[in-house]
């Protein structure tokens, strides 16, 4: 079976969106981003909110299956894809 791609939490930190797909999951992940700074995150108080689906649409004109937020951290992205891999 193929694996998951989630970005690395530069991405994240970055406030972008992702959005992906393996066969018929489709899920999407947003960052929850707090700034310690004006240049600089704050990794403990951000988060990683996804949702995920099964089907051939878009998020827009789908019905979310299952919502889970998880911390800004290499811990809580492994968690993401563990978590996204059960479905």
């Amino acid at each position: 079976m193929a694996e998951l791609f989630i970005p690395t939490l530069h991405t994240f930190a970055m406030k972008n969106i992702f959005t992906g797909s393996l066969g018929s999951l489709r899920f999407r992940v947003v960052p929850n981003v707090v700034m310690k700074t004006p240049k600089e995150v704050d990794f403990e108080a951000s988060s990683i909110s996804a949702e995920y689906w099964h089907g051939i649409f878009c998020y827009e004109k789908s019905q979310m299956e299952g919502k889970a937020e998880f911390p800004m951290s290499e811990e809580g992205r492994a968690a993401l894809i563990a978590w996204l891999s059960q479905q």
